[in-house]
């Protein structure tokens, strides 16, 4: 491709429920982080073009590949947006890049701080190509600092972040939970930079002042400091009180009685009944008087203190029924309960229905069509989920949109 300049794009009709309609987001990113925020914008009526390598593409289309050439993680990940294969270690590909920059409104990318820079994209040039672009850029580390150049991933920056040492039983290794919840968290920060940039903008737009450049600030998120943001008073309690947390398995640090409990039918509840008044209508419920009218279990401080009694009585009454009981009789009694769900009780449960927050989209596999289902899109901005538009796309499934986008044949 040899791109010239692109034409001006015409903003589209104002929608309340897609409210980022008319943005245009340039993706340079692999894997989860920045394509989570990506595919938060597309949620929500930006058009993002995800930029692939030539032939090979985002190489999370073979995660979890159990069948196909495209993983339906990458089909979930980058629901909503355009693919097109651009080489950005050429000349052409750079090109090609900054020419749609120049009629973009952000670009996202989560390459090795510096990379971008190699292949000739730095904040100079950006800053040339767009003044009033916003660059939001996802790394292990940082761009700044001592450790800013080290590769990493989710699961590094999770250890790092201090939510690993958390995670599991104290007698045993920790664990992780079961997802890049790392990436997820880093992503959900991108693209909240990425709005908050753009308000800026059009508060600045207004007020006639000058934009601020790729050159002047650019929004940085860290994996491990976006999982370290999560982490609550981890390092105030230790700072104050010299307070090491530990891994508690299912219970919360300090809190009591909240944990998981094995039902009659060999199915576990969670069940939060650590509120002092909850508490009290929890222990009448199972048959607790005693422990209900404690002075002693009266506040939390105290049920924490007697934690493994507590469990224990609990748990001697799930035992004793199947789990719809369980939830039924904490129901009618006003304490937070649930069910741990799997995938195919999620997808058969009445509020995730009644909210659209399970949708179905018809996705080529191995040549023929299937239905899927996907989860849907949140925040809410009315009664339901909005509806999914089209899963993550094949790769360059946008080459010629790219190229007539572009005016190069």
């Amino acid at each position: 491709m040899h791109p010239t300049d692109p034409p001006h794009r015409d903003p589209p009709p104002l929608d309340p429920l897609r409210p980022l309609a008319g943005l245009r987001v340039v993706e340079l990113g692999n894997y989860i982080a920045a394509p989570t925020a990506g595919r938060l914008l597309a949620d929500f009526g930006a058009e993002v073009i995800k930029v692939e390598r030539p032939r090979t593409g985002d190489e999370l289309r073979t995660w979890r590949l159990y069948a196909g050439d495209t993983s339906l993680l990458y089909r979930t990940i980058n629901r909503g947006k355009r693919s097109v294969e651009i080489d950005l270690r050429t000349d052409e590909g750079r090109d090609t890049v900054l020419a749609l920059l120049r009629t973009s409104d952000a670009l996202l990318e989560n390459f090795r701080p510096g990379t971008l820079d190699r292949w000739g994209l730095t904040r100079e040039v950006l800053a040339e190509a767009n003044p009033e672009l916003v660059v939001a850029r996802v790394s292990a580390f940082g761009q700044t600092g001592p450790m800013s150049q080290r590769p990493g991933f989710a699961a590094v920056a999770e250890g790092f972040g201090g939510m690993r040492e958390l995670v599991g039983d104290p007698d045993r290794p920790p664990v992780r939970v079961g997802v890049s919840i790392g990436d997820s968290i880093a992503g959900l920060y991108a693209a909240f930079g990425v709005v908050m940039s753009l308000f800026d903008r059009e508060r600045r737009r207004a007020a006639d002042a000058d934009p601020v450049t790729p050159r002047d600030r650019h929004v940085d998120v860290a994996l491990h400091e976006a999982v370290f943001s999560m982490m609550e008073s981890l390092v105030p309690d230790f700072s104050a009180f010299d307070v090491l947390r530990e891994r508690t398995g299912g219970r919360m640090e300090g809190i009591a009685p909240s944990n998981a409990y094995l039902c009659a039918d060999d199915v576990s509840v969670v069940i939060a009944g650590n509120g002092d008044s909850i508490f009290v209508r929890f222990m009448r419920t199972i048959g607790r008087d005693d422990l209900a009218e404690d002075p002693d279990l009266a506040g939390n401080a105290g049920r924490w203190a007697r934690r493994d009694d507590l469990d224990d009585a609990i748990a001697s009454w799930t035992r004793t029924l199947p789990r719809a009981e369980v939830l039924r009789l904490l129901d009618d009694a006003g304490v937070p309960a649930g069910p741990i769900y799997r995938a195919d009780d999620i997808i058969a449960d009445e509020q995730y229905r009644a909210r659209a927050m399970v949708q179905e989209m018809r996705v080529e596999i191995d040549g023929e069509e299937r239905t899927v289902a996907f989860p849907g899109i949140v925040p809410l901005l009315g009664d339901t989920s909005l509806p999914l538009t089209h899963p993550g796309p094949d790769l360059g499934a946008d080459n010629d949109w790219l190229r007539s986008e572009l005016g190069s044949g």
